[in-house]
Order: C-alpha cells, then sequence, then structure tokens
C-alpha cells in the first residue's frame, strides 16, 4: 500500500521553507500531493496557474520530484483530501504562533473529518523565519531574494511587483 499525504497551501509564493517541508514529507511518504488552495477570500500576488507553474518549476530540480504531484483545491480542505482518499495533512511550523494557529485548523479539521490526521513538521532552523508574507514584502520593495525562494520565484516576484508598481503611479 503507498502512503500519500497532503501537502496543501496558499503557496503564493512557494518558498524554500515549503520545499524544505515537501522534501522531509517525501521521505516519509511514497507520495505528496502539494495543494494549491484557490481561495478566493485571500488576495494573492499570483493566480492559482502560477502558483502551480512555479511550484513545479521548483520540484523539478529535485531527486524526489517523482513522489510529488501538483493539483489545487477549492472548498474545505477535509473534503479535497475526502475525495482524494488522503487521511493525512502535512503542515509546517515555524514557531509558536505557527502552531497555535495549525492547531486550532487542525482540531477542526478532525471534527469535520474524523479519518484525516494532521501531521506537524519544522523546517531547518535557517529557515525558520522565511514567510510567503514577509517574502512578498522583500519583493515588494526591490530587496534581495536568493536567500528566501528559488530563482524562478524571485524572477517571477520582481516581474509582478514591477507591473504592480506600474500600475500604481
Amino acid at each position: 500500500m503507498k502512503l500519500t499525504a497532503l501537502y496543501p497551501g496558499s503557496f503564493d509564493p512557494m518558498t524554500y521553507g515549503h520545499i524544505d517541508i515537501l522534501e522531509r514529507a517525501t521521505r516519509m511518504f511514497d507520495k505528496v500531493v502539494v495543494a494549491v488552495a484557490d481561495n478566493r477570500s485571500k488576495d494573492c500576488v499570483f493566480t492559482v496557474q502560477e502558483r502551480l507553474d512555479l511550484i513545479r518549476e521548483c520540484v523539478d530540480d529535485h531527486e524526489w520530484r517523482k513522489q510529488v504531484e501538483i493539483d489545487q483545491f477549492t472548498g474545505l480542505l477535509v473534503d479535497y483530501a475526502s475525495s482524494r482518499e488522503i487521511h493525512t495533512l502535512i503542515r509546517g511550523v515555524r514557531q509558536i504562533s505557527d502552531f497555535e494557529y495549525e492547531f486550532r485548523m487542525a482540531l477542526m479539521n478532525r471534527r469535520l473529518a474524523p479519518d484525516v490526521d494532521t501531521l506537524f513538521l519544522m523546517p531547518s532552523e535557517e529557515l525558520t523565519f522565511v514567510s510567503a508574507s514577509l517574502v512578498r514584502e522583500v519583493a515588494y520593495w526591490g530587496g534581495e531574494l536568493n536567500h528566501f525562494v528559488p530563482d524562478n520565484v524571485g524572477k517571477a516576484l520582481r516581474a509582478k511587483y514591477a507591473e504592480i508598481r506600474k500600475q500604481e503611479k
């Protein structure tokens, strides 16, 4: 029997922290489905399709890429997990504030779908401060991104924010 886990998120953008968690998950599971949330209530810099494409490019560079499937979902995560017959969710936690939020979400998900468990993974120590929102802030102001995101993501962020700044003028 193949063990499959679901790694959901907005991935706006995919960071080295996300990649670190994904690599850790591929060491524990035969297959990991990266599920990009199409959350219409959240303002994202990249469209769902752009995020899917960026993630595919990020994953293609790694030896574990054949263990990874990239998909998107809308609606409740546990409904998507159940539709895929996946019973383990992977969530990255960097600090106590992440854990508090993720713990509440895990309990809600357990209430909605008792057969779906959440596995919390910590990234490497040097990545514990990296968040997508901080990366977006650095990118908006033209800061250096190479320590936080792969080259393809940095390039896409710079292009996206150049476009946004142009429209703001």
